[in-house]
């Protein structure tokens, strides 16, 4: 059996080189399915792509187009895992990435497959992490690049996507409304819109979840808790470990929990509630604006994905959420509201009782604390004010 790309519903197939991401008759999400007898990790590689090349549906890679995104740490709570009593916690530091958010595994892989199917002109919606990921990989590549936003993206968002040079667009309309009809552009003006849950970018996720059993010996978390939006960054991760599964590398599979933010919490909903499907959020309303996706357009798959596998998919507060951001500062680890929301989940967990101190534990801390800084302004995180003369008072 060849690669190819199937769907996550109706399991109807399609070939391998198509861009458009969506199923042409139940119009959920595709995903990527490759053919290999026993595939192996090139431990010598030194690029990402490389290093998993025999579990990505690319025959080969371009030169000159990463800039050394993933190899990000595994860090070992000490101040997190006090508090919580989980001695075994771990944060996968997405924030180490290029442009500072686990997106660029995901945008790697898409021009990759972009480039190899002709394209010159790439695309994408995003709220900010995303955008400033393909706008830089737009510019590495030479690429006519099309980021398009919403017209109320916080102008702190802007400069970090404006500074590559895209065509950058500010949009009015729904939100969730834009990821659709962006797809059906680029299908008729043909540009290779990289959205936030397409199959290459699915696929670039799943190295998350590779370099985690790297980095913990190939024994996986008991517990793996991801902040979670569109669901594509989810979906790769479920996908890398069972990948690692089937080929033999780990014996099994992390408990898989979805956290998203109480203010817009579609899939959580979802899941709590029994229903197969997603419902629209009307009125988004949290800090978090990295996972304010009101209409997920993985939702569906995530939660078929988290019933498959027993699964968690929870909320957590804005209260909440900026209590662990504060936490994971304490580690040193600076992450956004979203990055945050998995160890708030964790908290949450162990109050009531789901969670346990002997099991380990590992969030990933999706983007950096500097992408999202307007709600800390209105905090005061103040020094202490003293005169020069002064200052030797202050080590007594």
């Amino acid at each position: 059996m060849r690669d190819h790309l199937f769907c996550t519903a109706c399991r109807r197939e399609f070939p391998i080189d198509s861009a458009f991401p969506r199923c042409d008759g139940c119009n959920e999400p595709l995903e990527v399915s490759i053919s290999r007898a026993k595939p192996s990790i090139k431990t010598d590689a030194p690029r990402l792509l490389e290093r998993f090349l025999d579990f990505m549906p690319l025959a080969s890679l371009h030169a000159g187009i990463s800039l050394g995104e993933g190899d990000t740490p595994l860090v070992k709570s000490s101040a997190a895992a006090r508090e919580t009593g989980i001695d075994r916690l771990f944060f996968k530091n997405e924030a180490l990435n290029p442009t500072w958010s686990f997106k660029d595994r995901g945008t790697i892989a898409c021009i990759e497959h972009a480039l190899n199917l002709g394209y010159e002109r790439i695309g994408t919606v995003s709220t900010g992490n995303m955008a400033a990921s393909v706008a830089a990989y737009g510019a590495r590549a030479g690429l006519q690049t099309y980021i398009l936003v919403g017209s109320n993206l916080p102008e702190e968002k802007i400069a970090p996507i404006a500074i590559y040079s895209p065509r950058l667009i500010l949009v009015d309309g729904d939100y969730g409304d834009l990821y659709f009809r962006s797809l059906e552009i680029g299908k008729q003006r043909g540009v290779y819109f990289m959205n936030s849950d397409v199959p290459f970018r699915v696929e670039g996720s799943k190295t998350i979840a590779f370099e985690i059993c790297e980095q913990m010996g190939f024994e996986v978390p008991d517990n793996l808790v991801v902040p979670v939006s569109s669901g594509g960054n989810f979906r790769g991760i479920i996908k890398g470990f069972e990948e690692f599964l089937e080929a033999g590398l780990i014996d099994g599979l992390p408990r898989f929990i979805a956290a998203q933010a109480d203010g817009c919490s579609p899939i959580a909903d979802a899941f709590e509630n029994n229903r197969e499907a997603v419902e629209r959020i009307v009125k988004p309303n949290t800090i978090a604006k990295a996972i304010a996706n009101p209409y997920p357009p993985s939702g569906n798959q995530v939660l078929r994905k988290l019933r498959q596998h027993g699964g968690i998919a929870m909320t957590v507060s804005d209260a909440e959420i900026e209590s662990a951001q504060e936490l994971l500062a304490r580690d040193g680890i600076f992450g956004q509201p979203a990055a945050a929301a998995p160890l708030a989940a964790v908290r949450k967990l162990v109050s009531q009782g789901t969670i346990s101190g002997t099991q380990s534990v590992a969030c990933v801390v999706s983007g950096a604390g500097v992408k999202s800084m307007s709600h800390l302004a209105a905090k005061e995180y103040q020094g202490t004010r003293i005169a020069i003369e002064k200052l030797q008072d202050v080590f007594r």
